[in-house]
């Protein structure tokens, strides 16, 4: 009896030591599995593509960037409300600034404005005798030149006799002085220094090709002729700019004339240096009223030293201890604006320290210089898109947001699904021509509009075909069918605004293909081109099936746009390197 007691012992002592043994080690097993099951639950998406969800890591097969671990969900966004990440931020270029044309508080105004070359400073360096140019000196535009550089060297017939005239006259210089004093005279008219003259007398020698010297110091502009060319007198060889200076130039509002006053400190700030102020001083109110913007331009001559100022650059100005009981009104960048027809639209960032946006509809009123003035729809304060605009939209279409073209939000055919081996629905395709809103012009005008598409096709097709000096060609018969364009035939003050700013955007991009030699960067130019075109095309109609097409890799894959008169893929941003990268992203009609 005693020995089963015992052994009844032992098998209980082993049951509760195997219990605290393996029991455990179970517990254990069972955490890590529910560990592993909560990795295998992680999804990987990309940045610039978040359309596209994987269950383990690797690379985007859109643009073949790594992927990125996907957020688990959107928690404390709003319905129209969608998140970037800081990468595709970066990438993008993506910009914003706060919305204030008005007062910043009770004893402050803010301005918009834009930096421009100091026009005192600038100058034109011009050839004071015909000949030709044998050798020109300066390289590129944007290049540095000091007072006293040899800039060009010229072969002038004129020249040559002149110095022979020189030194007969110079025999003869005890018996005619006047005749001597005369020839003297006349080189110098010709900017021939007092030592380069005794020089020719002194050595008897007549130079065959003349040195041309730089008479200021600044930064090469504009390039007026190359090497070889004829020129003649007094023509202008190279236009030089001074940035040791720039001005800042800002639209006032008529209502607000009174308010300014030259000697006035402003205070200019930039999104290049958000953490830097400068400050200058108003030089010059313009004593004329713009009667089409009803404003006037008022002036800032900035201290620019260390190259801070680009000309283009966008600024704001802010004037303290001024203080007025009129109304304001909001203006923002053009470049924050998209248009469909009747809607612009903007994307403003909701939280001031996450990159989360939402669009928001405005209604404009004048454009004024380079901005518009904003009715209704924002408020001072508001931190709004200015630069990278497009990605933002496409970024909003493909969460299902609103956007551009989709008021109302959910999925579309964004152009990345041809690459990915799906098709947009033909459902899709019809929801996307039905949200373009058209702004009723004449068939007149749209004629007219319609020829600038078709030169535009051409040039599409010369950068198809790898073709620069086609290109070129093309491009200027874009901006010349531009220049016919009769705009008497937008009685509406909308039509008329909105137009007036995408021919100006419209004739700079294409002025830049046809002066471009390199088919690298007039591909470049060829996407704003696109851009603006498009808005065109989509506000106006051309009574004509137009595609918009769109290809996620052009523009380091950013993605850009373009227009079509077939289905057909035919890619003008990589030509035959890949000929049918992209996608028909909707149909304009």
């Amino acid at each position: 009896m005693k020995k089963y007691i015992i052994y009844i012992g032992i098998l209980a002592v082993g049951l509760v030591l195997g219990w605290v043994l393996f029991g455990n080690s179970s517990n254990k097993e069972t955490g890590h599995d529910h560990n592993e099951v909560a990795e295998t639950n992680q999804m990987w998406t990309c940045s610039m593509h978040p359309q596209i969800m994987k269950s383990e890591p690797g690379n985007c097969p859109i643009c073949g960037m790594e992927l990125i671990p996907a957020s688990s969900g959107a928690d404390g966004l709003l319905a129209d409300q969608f998140k970037l990440t800081e990468n595709a931020m970066a990438l993008a270029n993506v910009q914003t600034s706060i919305v204030g044309n008005g007062k910043a508080n009770s004893n402050a105004i803010k301005l918009s404005g834009k930096i421009v070359e100091n026009e005192e400073s600038n100058a034109v360096q011009v050839s004071y005798f015909s000949g030709r140019i044998e050798r020109l000196n300066v390289s590129f535009t944007g290049e540095e030149i000091r007072k006293g550089q040899l800039l060009a060297t010229i072969y002038s017939p004129e020249l040559y006799a002149a110095q022979q005239e020189l030194l007969t006259a110079s025999s003869l210089k005890e018996s005619q002085p006047a005749l001597y004093k005369a020839v003297r005279n006349k080189l110098k008219l010709w900017k021939l220094s007092e030592n380069q003259i005794n020089k020719i007398e002194t050595s008897g020698k007549v130079l065959e090709n003349f040195p041309v010297y730089a008479t200021v110091s600044g930064t090469v502009s504009e390039k007026l002729v190359e090497q070889g060319e004829s020129i003649k007198q007094g023509q202008p060889l190279l236009k030089i700019a001074n940035l040791n200076t720039v001005w800042a130039n800002f639209d006032v509002y008529e209502n607000q004339i009174d308010l300014f006053k030259k000697g006035q400190e402003v205070s200019i700030t930039t999104n290049a240096y958000p953490n830097k102020e400068f400050k200058g001083k108003v030089s010059f109110i313009d004593p004329s009223l713009n009667t089409r913007t009803r404003t006037v331009k008022l002036r800032v001559v900035l201290n620019n030293s260390k190259n801070n100022f680009k000309p283009g650059m966008f600024v704001e100005g802010e004037i303290d201890g001024v203080s007025s009981s009129k109304g304001e009104v909001l203006s923002i960048p053009s470049t924050a604006i998209l248009w469909t027809g009747e809607r612009s639209v903007v994307y403003i960032k909701t939280n001031p320290n996450e990159p989360v946006f939402e669009m928001r509809e405005i209604r404009l009123g004048n454009p004024i210089g380079e901005n518009y003035e904003v009715l209704s729809g924002l408020e001072n304060g508001d931190e709004i898109v200015t630069n990278g605009t497009f990605t933002i939209d496409a970024a909003a279409q493909l969460q299902g947001k609103k956007s551009m073209m989709n008021k109302k939000g959910g999925k579309t055919s964004t152009g990345h699904e041809g690459h990915l081996g799906m098709e947009a629905s033909t459902s899709e395709s019809k929801e996307h021509s039905k949200i373009n809103e058209r702004i009723k012009v004449s068939v007149k005008f749209q004629e007219q509009l319609k020829s600038v598409y078709e030169n535009y096709i051409n040039l599409k097709d010369a950068l198809v075909n790898d073709d620069s000096k086609i290109a070129t060609e093309a491009a200027a018969s874009v901006v010349k069918s531009l220049e016919k364009i009769d705009m008497k035939l937008l009685s509406d003050h909308n039509a008329h605004n909105h137009w007036m700013l995408l021919q100006r955007q419209i004739k700079t991009a294409a002025n830049l293909i046809a002066t471009e030699t390199g088919i690298k960067q007039q591909r470049k130019d060829f996407e704003q081109l696109s851009s603006h075109l498009i808005s065109a095309v989509e506000s106006f109609g051309i009574n004509e099936k137009v595609y918009r097409q769109f290809c996620p890799m052009a523009d380091d894959n950013n993605g850009s746009y373009w227009l079509s008169k077939e289905e057909k893929v035919l890619n003008p941003y990589f030509g035959k390197a890949m000929h049918n990268c992209g996608n028909v992203t909707s149909i304009i009609e």
